[in-house]
């Protein structure tokens, strides 16, 4: 049924929670796992203060943050024989990059976490989970 699970990761218990239930399906149905990080780009202002000073202290530091929670997954992934592959990317909207994922990497079934915005601001934004799930044609799994 499902062969390619998407599994956007944030680092968050909840997303990790999703992840062991996607993986877990994955294990069920012999398919293959995509997790994707989204990292917020530096504003212009921010990233030509980096290039100046020759230094790459946010870059840097959400980068190796960001691989370290695709390498979670990946070693979750790897202890039930689940195949993965991991990427991050640039954003500023979460859920556009991750119906993206979903599109480009051909994913038949998305699990994420339930975390979202909680009372106005919920109203107001939306959460990432909620605007991807009203946002794409494929199927999303949401883990409580």
């Amino acid at each position: 049924m499902f062969k390619h699970i998407l599994l956007p990761v944030d680092g968050s218990e909840y997303t990790l929670r999703a992840v062991d239930t996607g993986i877990a399906l994955a294990a069920r149905l012999e398919a293959k796992i995509f997790s994707i990080h989204v990292l917020p780009p530096l504003s212009t202002v921010s990233f030509m203060s980096e290039l100046l000073q020759h230094r790459g202290c946010y870059s840097e530091a959400a980068k190796a943050r960001a691989q370290a929670y695709l390498d979670e997954v990946v070693q979750r992934a790897s202890a039930l024989s689940v195949p993965c592959e991991t990427e991050f990317v640039f954003d500023l909207r979460p859920y556009v990059a991750i119906v993206a994922a979903a599109a480009k990497h051909k994913c038949d079934l998305i699990v994420m976490g339930s975390r979202g915005f909680d009372g106005l601001e919920r109203v107001l934004l939306g959460s990432v989970t909620h605007k991807v799930m009203l946002s794409c044609d494929t199927p999303v799994l949401v883990c409580h």
